[in-house]
């Protein structure tokens, strides 16, 4: 099969997670990517427990967010290291970074002055609040994005306020997929007119289309979305639920149908008249539910809504998930070429096309693995390696 993105040679400066997680998007499906790494400053993702290579060095993290992947050592403050990824850009015409703003021009990789060299280059910036705006050059995790998006002010309850995600929404959901979809844009425009351009993107302004409900309804003039106050976010019989033995299960039936299934099944069928959202004796109602599914084990309701439509689902733990006979059948897990002649298990790409199938080639590899032969690709001699590595750019 044909690999889809087979033209796209991408130059990676990324570190941590939401680029890394989009080059490896990108690379899964089948883009060349080139690691552009510092050999003086470490990154993090790299190091971080537990590690899975027989000389400790290498993390779980890093195998999985860099797989498919070439690394190239450059220390960016070398001048030779510019010369290296002008000549690579003519070849790599897809840049992605995720420095602060301004950290590029500085070490004089700016856009204005590579795409003079080549006018087909796509630039790609990732950061938290983007390159413009009182906030760009502040720093900021995935919790602090979320926060000022305006999502956590109704993501919570109401006793207890926002509560802390399991997932790095804006990292990934907001920074890795919108820089993935912009790439991909621009690349269709380069098609057409033969030309690159920059994008910006800001993982906090990525998460407002995630206000997709809320916003539509407050910027028409409703009531401001505040904690347990709509149909999804606990002011409705839509939740989860803890069974007897310390487990949880989901309910989503807002439909009719599927509320009134849900009912009938736990034995209250006086609640179908009032649909999900029990108008005014939501708390006595939703006090009924919890009662009596906490009475039961989950086992105990699972096979009591298996063969039942209600949007009733177990929740399970991570290992049961990618266990699971869904898991299995839809191939969630594969095995790819680790460090020390050993398969790493990792998670794969989940979207299936007609006429493709992604290949795992290799993990996130060793630092600089591929430099030599790198530049060897671009023309360097034998000799001029050497006396660049001398002179400390590869660290």
């Amino acid at each position: 099969m044909n690999s889809l993105l087979s033209n796209l040679k991408v130059l990676d400066f990324t570190t941590l997670l939401p680029g890394p997680f989009a080059t490896m998007k990108l690379a899964d499906l089948g883009a060349e990517v080139l690691r552009i790494e510092s050999p003086t400053r470490v990154d993090l993702i790299k190091v971080m427990p537990p590690l899975v290579d027989e000389d400790g060095t290498m993390s779980c993290y890093h195998t999985y967010l860099n797989r498919n992947k070439k690394s190239i050592a450059l220390d960016l403050k070398k001048k030779e290291s510019l010369v290296i990824v002008e000549k690579l850009i003519e070849d790599y015409d897809i840049i992605v970074e995720q420095f602060r703003p301004g950290v590029m021009d500085r070490l004089g990789l700016s856009y204005e002055k590579l795409s003079a060299i080549n006018s087909k280059l796509i630039f790609c910036s990732i950061s938290g609040y983007g390159q413009t705006g009182p906030l760009k050059d502040r720093a900021g995790h995935d919790l602090n994005y979320l926060s000022l998006s305006g999502i956590m002010s109704y993501t919570g309850r109401k006793e207890t306020g926002p509560m802390v995600l399991g997932i790095q929404l804006a990292d990934v959901g907001a920074g890795s997929y919108n820089a993935i979809l912009s790439i991909l844009a621009a690349v269709i425009h380069r098609m057409t007119t033969g030309k690159g351009q920059y994008i910006d993107i800001s993982m906090t302004d990525c998460l407002f289309p995630y206000h997709a409900i809320a916003a539509a309804g407050e910027l028409s003039g409703a009531g401001a979305v505040g904690y347990e106050t709509e149909m999804v976010n606990g002011g409705s019989l839509y939740g989860f639920y803890e069974t007897s033995d310390c487990r949880f299960l989901s309910f989503g039936g807002l439909e009719p149908q599927f509320f009134n299934n849900f009912c009938e099944v736990i034995g209250l069928d006086e609640l179908k008249d009032g649909g999900v959202l029990q108008a005014g004796c939501l708390d006595e109602s939703k006090k009924k539910v919890i009662d009596i599914i906490k009475s039961q084990p989950l086992d105990y309701w699972m096979d009591k809504f298996k063969e039942v439509d209600a949007c009733v689902e177990p929740v399970l733990t991570f290992n049961e998930a990618v266990t699971s006979d869904h898991a299995k059948e839809r191939g969630l897990l594969v095995k790819v070429p680790g460090p020390d002649a050993k398969e790493l298990t990792q998670l794969a790409c989940p979207i299936k096309f007609s006429d493709f199938k992604p290949e795992y080639k290799r993990c996130g590899c060793k630092l600089g693995e591929d430099t030599n032969d790198v530049l060897k690709s671009i023309g360097y001699s034998d000799g001029e390696i050497e006396n660049i590595k001398s002179k400390g750019v590869f660290g």
